[in-house]
């Protein structure tokens, strides 16, 4: 949970400031959530009130009255690796990984090295034969009954099952990792395609 906290803490402190937008910006983005407003709560006003703001914002979307950039309108989009403020998005999601992948890497390889092939618990429960092989990872032995956890195992359950104590904790916007049932079965069937 330290680690947690602390990749937490380290990822705020690597994080760059958001730069200001410009107003024309704001201003697109500002007139597509209004159509997406428009659009959902079409049924909340009177259907002459809706066509009326409905034609509005096409003749509008139509001229480009609220593009930021109206003379490049209908042109390829610039390559994002030659926008600096582009780049600087790219580095600070390059930053906020790396200050997921080194701790995990560290505590991942100092577990494997000093507890290499050692069984550390035994679950209460019973489970399948298709669990031995995610539950004892580090452990060359057929014959171990399948309740019996390795120890770089149990660093991967706690990795993946400490989300919700690191919410808890930091709350909802953390540093830590993002992991939803769909992933966890992605990652445990990687080229299952069904």
């Amino acid at each position: 949970i330290l680690t947690g906290v602390l990749r937490h803490y380290a990822t705020i402190l690597l994080a760059s400031t958001p730069k200001k937008q410009e107003l024309p910006a704001i201003r697109e983005q500002r007139s597509l959530i209004r159509g997406i407003n428009l659009r959902n709560n079409a049924d909340a006003i009177s259907p002459s009130a809706f066509v009326a703001r409905k034609n509005y914002m096409i003749s509008a979307y139509k001229e480009g009255a609220y593009l930021k950039d109206s003379q490049n309108r209908g042109k390829a989009a610039a390559n994002p690796m030659t926008d600096p403020a582009a780049m600087e998005g790219m580095m600070g999601m390059m930053k906020g990984n790396m200050a997921m992948m080194v701790p995990q890497t560290l505590i991942m390889g100092w577990i494997n090295a000093f507890f290499a092939g050692y069984v550390i618990m035994k679950l209460p429960f019973p489970l399948t034969l298709r669990f031995k092989s995610m539950l004892q990872s580090g452990v060359a032995t057929r014959d171990l009954d399948v309740r019996w956890v390795s120890s770089l195992s149990w660093y991967f359950l706690n990795l993946f099952g400490l989300q919700s104590v690191f919410i808890f904790i930091l709350g909802n916007d953390n540093g830590t990792p993002h992991v939803s049932p769909s992933s966890l079965i992605s990652l445990s069937h990687p080229f299952d395609v069904s």
